[in-house]
């Protein structure tokens, strides 16, 4: 195979990055796909990456212990990214996310009592389901906003990732003024897993892509 040309510089990205957000924060949908990734990035990002061996620790869990199980949901979230991307070309992404949200919200509920019973059986358990759909709200997303804001929505993809940082960066600094207040993160699972339901129905609104409504 001959090789690719290297496309032309285009100038200006900066600027049309810029008109790109102000034409999709008109908008709706783009108002709905931040709401639903800021939620997404404090119940990932936001808790799990930055207070799980802590939380675990707090339990009764070894260090190493609970980086091995951080480790394993590592694993399972490449794959759970990978189902997802196949169902999303083949179903509503705006169902995935209903669906990807709700089992978030479950394991999180469930998370204290795993927890409680420290590294055993149902603490695996949560590792692998919640690992499943840790990051398998990605396709969903690009899929949404690409057939919402067309040849834009690699772009406005972009904006709405930086609402998942945000809600990630809140996240990560209230659960840690919440254990330093309350003595442990029991309120925040809890927090955590209704903020998914309040996901699950916004992402059900969101706009899906023509002919799978």
């Amino acid at each position: 195979a001959r090789p690719v040309p290297r496309p032309p510089r285009a100038p200006g990205a900066a600027a049309h990055g810029l008109r790109v957000l102000v034409r999709a924060a008109r908008t709706g949908a783009f108002w709905l796909l931040a709401g639903v990734y800021a939620i997404c990035g404090a119940t990932t990002n936001g808790i799990m990456w930055s207070h799980w061996v802590p939380a675990a620790h707090d339990h009764g869990v070894g260090a190493t212990a609970a980086a091995s199980m951080l480790s394993l949901i590592g694993i399972f979230s490449a794959l759970g990214a990978l189902v997802s991307g196949w169902l999303t070309d083949r179903l509503d992404p705006r169902r995935l996310l209903v669906v990807y949200f709700a089992v978030r919200a479950l394991t999180l509920l469930a998370l204290p009592q795993a927890l409680a019973a420290g590294a055993g059986p149902a603490l695996l358990a949560f590792t692998v389901v919640y690992g499943l759909v840790d990051i398998a709200t990605v396709p969903p997303v690009i899929a949404l906003a690409n057939d919402r804001f067309g040849a834009d929505g690699p772009i406005v993809f972009g904006w709405v990732t930086t609402f998942h940082q945000l809600g990630a960066g809140v996240a990560a600094f209230a659960a840690a003024a919440a254990r330093e207040l309350l003595g442990g993160y029991d309120p925040v699972w809890l927090v955590l897993s209704a903020a998914c339901l309040v996901a699950a129905p916004l992402a059900l609104v969101a706009v899906a892509p023509p002919g799978r409504r």
